[in-house]
C-alpha cells in the first residue's frame, strides 16, 4: 500500500518588506527541508503577498507511521529555522 503524507505550513513573515525579503526566507526553509528530510517541498499560496506563504511538504512511502513522524520532525524544524513566522502546521494522511 501507498501512503501519501502532506504537511502545510502557514507562515508570517512580519519582517518582509519585499517579494524578494520574503522569497529569500521561505527558498531557504524549502532547501534546509529539503536536504535534511528527503521530501518534495512547495511554494503552494500567497505568492504575490510579501508577509504570507503557504508551503507544502510531501512524502510517499508504505509505513504510515514512519511518514507521520517525518512530517512532525519537518515541522519542529521548520519551528526552529523561523519561529516568529509559523501560524499554523497540518499534516494529512492520504
Amino acid at each position: 500500500m501507498i501512503v501519501i503524507a502532506l504537511l502545510t505550513l502557514d507562515i508570517h513573515i512580519p519582517h518582509a518588506h519585499s517579494l524578494k525579503d520574503k522569497r529569500m526566507i521561505v527558498r531557504s526553509l524549502k532547501d534546509r527541508l529539503r536536504a535534511k528530510f528527503n521530501v518534495s517541498v512547495s511554494e503552494v499560496d500567497h505568492q504575490e503577498l510579501w508577509q504570507r506563504a503557504q508551503v507544502s511538504v510531501v512524502t510517499v512511502g508504505s509505513d504510515e507511521s514512519f511518514l507521520q513522524k517525518v512530517l512532525e520532525e519537518a515541522a519542529d524544524e521548520a519551528e526552529r529555522i523561523a519561529p516568529e513566522c509559523m501560524i499554523q502546521t497540518n499534516i494529512e494522511i492520504v
